[in-house]
C-alpha cells in the first residue's frame, strides 16, 4: 500500500462506475443526478468580464486586487448581513475545495490535533485532516465535543448532502462555545443563497458573531450561485488574524487567482439578476423532483436549502442507487457521506430541464 492510499479514504465515486455504465445503457440516455455540477450557462456579464480581462500576462497577487476584495466586502455585507469589513477580512481561494483540503495542513495542524465536521458531510473535510496527519471527529452536536485536542471545527450550513440549515440560535450556541474553548470555527457556507423553505444565516451575521469576527471564518464560492465551477472562484472572510497568516502561507505556495477570474468574480458578486434567474431555474427543478420522487415511494428529509434532495426508501442506498440506475437515472448513495447516510441517497437538481423532465417521465413509470 502506498504512503498516499494509507492516509487518505478510497475516492468514492470510483465505486460508481458500474452503476453509472447501467444509468448510461438507458435507450433514452443517462439522467445524471450524481454530482452537483452546473450545466447552465455561465451568465453573459461574467463572460464579458473574463475576456476583457484575457489580456493578463503579469502574476496576479494572492490577495486579489483592490476591486476584487471591495466587491467582495460589498457582497458581504449587502448579502450577509455582516458589518465593520475590512480587506484584511478578506482572502480569494482558488475554489473552495482546495481551501477545504488544504486548510488543517496551513493552519500548521498535525498529530495529536483533532479537526471536526458533522457526522453526514462532504468528504474533503476527513481529507484534509487526514491529510496533515490529524485526527478526524465527526459530532452530532459540536458543544458535546472534549475541546481539548479541539483546533479546527467545521460547521456546514446549509448541508451538503442534506441540505439542513443551522438556525440563528444554534449558530449563537456555537459560536460561544466555540469561543469559550479557543476552537477555530470555519463554516462552510457556499449553499447560502440557495434557501428553499429556511433562510440561511451566516456566522458573520452580527447576531450570530455580536459584531467580531473573532475566531471565525465563513467560506463561500461562486460555483453554485454563479454556475462558475469551471472558474474555480470562491473566497473566505472572518477572523483578520487567520487570514493574515494564511495569506502568508499562500503566498509562499504562490496560490493565486486568475487575474481573469478575478475580474470575473468582481462582475459576478456586482449582479443580483443571474443569481435570481438561475434560482427560479433550481427551484422549478426541484419541486418537479421532489414530486415524482415522493410519489415513487421515497421520503424527503431536510432538504430545505442547497442543490439536493436527501432522499430515503427505508432501504441500503446501494440497493436504491441500482434500482434507479435501471431506470437510467444516477444517483450518489448516502454513504458517501458517513456511515449515518447507509440508507439515503443524493438526488442534485442540477441536470437540465430536458434531462429532469426525463427524469421524473421515468419515475412515474
Amino acid at each position: 500500500m502506498s504512503a498516499v492510499s494509507s492516509r487518505l479514504p478510497v475516492f468514492p465515486w470510483d465505486k460508481l462506475e458500474p452503476y453509472k455504465a447501467t444509468a448510461a445503457a438507458h435507450p433514452d440516455g443517462i439522467v445524471d443526478l450524481s454530482v452537483g455540477t452546473p450545466v447552465d450557462p455561465v451568465p453573459g456579464l461574467v463572460q464579458e468580464a473574463l475576456k476583457g480581462a484575457a489580456d493578463s500576462p503579469g502574476y496576479p497577487t494572492v490577495w486579489g486586487t483592490p476591486a476584487l476584495r471591495d466587491a467582495i466586502k460589498g457582497w458581504l455585507e449587502k448579502r450577509l448581513g455582516a458589518r465593520s469589513v475590512e480587506h484584511t477580512n478578506i482572502l480569494p481561494v482558488m475554489g473552495s475545495k482546495e481551501l477545504v483540503a488544504w486548510l488543517p495542513t496551513q493552519l500548521g495542524l498535525g498529530a495529536g490535533d483533532q479537526v471536526a465536521y458533522p457526522r453526514l458531510a462532504y468528504p474533503t473535510y476527513e481529507v484534509g485532516a487526514r491529510l496533515c496527519g490529524a485526527r478526524p471527529v465527526v459530532y452530532d452536536d459540536p458543544t458535546e465535543l472534549d475541546p481539548t485536542d479541539l483546533k479546527l471545527l467545521w460547521l456546514n450550513s446549509p448541508s451538503n448532502p442534506t441540505g439542513r440549515v443551522l438556525a440563528k440560535d444554534e449558530l449563537v450556541r456555537i459560536v460561544a462555545w466555540a469561543r469559550e474553548h479557543g476552537v477555530l470555527v470555519f463554516s462552510d457556507e457556499c449553499y447560502l443563497e440557495l434557501g428553499w423553505e429556511a433562510e440561511p444565516v451566516s456566522v458573520l451575521h452580527p447576531d450570530v458573531c455580536g459584531g467580531s469576527f473573532e475566531g471565525l471564518v465563513a467560506v463561500h464560492s461562486l460555483s453554485k450561485r454563479s454556475n462558475l465551477a469551471g472558474y474555480r472562484a470562491a473566497f473566505i472572510a472572518g477572523d483578520a488574524d487567520v487570514l493574515g497568516e494564511l495569506l502568508q502561507i499562500r503566498k509562499h505556495g504562490g496560490m493565486m487567482t486568475a487575474a481573469p477570474v478575478q475580474a470575473a468574480v468582481v462582475a459576478a458578486l456586482g449582479d443580483d439578476a443571474h443569481v435570481q434567474e438561475q434560482r427560479a431555474r433550481y427551484a422549478a427543478r426541484r419541486s418537479a423532483l421532489r414530486e415524482a420522487l415522493e410519489k415513487r415511494g421515497f421520503r424527503i428529509e431536510h432538504s430545505e436549502a442547497s442543490l439536493y434532495l436527501w432522499a430515503t426508501r427505508d432501504e441500503g442506498c446501494w440497493e436504491t442507487v441500482a434500482s434507479l440506475a435501471e431506470l437510467g437515472i444516477l444517483v450518489a448513495p448516502g454513504d458517501f457521506y458517513g456511515e449515518a447516510g447507509e440508507r439515503f441517497v443524493r438526488v442534485a437538481f442540477t441536470a437540465t430541464d430536458e434531462r429532469v423532465e426525463a427524469a421524473v417521465k421515468r419515475l412515474g413509470q
